[in-house]
């Protein structure tokens, strides 16, 4: 019997003793805050995204849930140099490692070179695949070379007329 998992409602134990994959493409108007961030605009925008689980044992031989994520995209952002639309493909690829609760998610995710998350038999793919797409997205997007001329200095006639 094959398992059919829905990203939105993923049961991650299920999903990574099953060696469970899933891909597919969600257009970015399901993304409310990657939106903003792409000035309201590209709703028909595709994010593509892929995941797959797995059940590995740690140095002590207990069976540990990982869940192996990655998406993609273009984004229409704001040139931080000429102020214009830049298109800018942003991504990721991640490795999540899932235990029992919070606490022990907060204390490990300290020590651990993975990130750690609780686990969930409801889990939200498409919230992580935001949250890990907003922290993808450069702090000063800029064009390689903008389309204008950007004037690079300003200056104030009366401040000139004073001096």
């Amino acid at each position: 019997m094959k398992n059919e998992f829905a990203p939105q409602h993923l049961h991650i134990a299920a999903f990574a003793k099953s060696q469970g994959t899933l891909a597919g493409e969600e257009k970015l108007v399901a993304f409310e805050r990657v939106m903003e961030e792409n000035q309201g605009l590209g709703g028909q925008t595709l994010v593509s995204h892929s995941a797959r689980g797995e059940v590995q044992p740690d140095a002590a031989g207990v069976d540990e849930l990982w869940l192996h994520l990655s998406a993609q995209a273009t984004l229409s952002l704001v040139c931080q140099r000429c102020l214009g639309a830049v298109d800018v493909p942003v991504g990721f690829e991640r490795d999540f490692r899932f235990v029992a609760t919070e606490e022990l998610a907060e204390v490990e995710d300290e020590e651990s070179e993975e990130d750690v998350l609780v686990l969930s038999k409801s889990f939200n793919l498409l919230e992580l695949i935001e949250d890990e797409l907003l922290m993808s997205i450069p702090l000063v997007p800029m064009h390689e070379e903008c389309p204008k001329p950007v004037k690079l200095q300003a200056s104030d006639a009366d401040f000139e007329a004073q001096a």
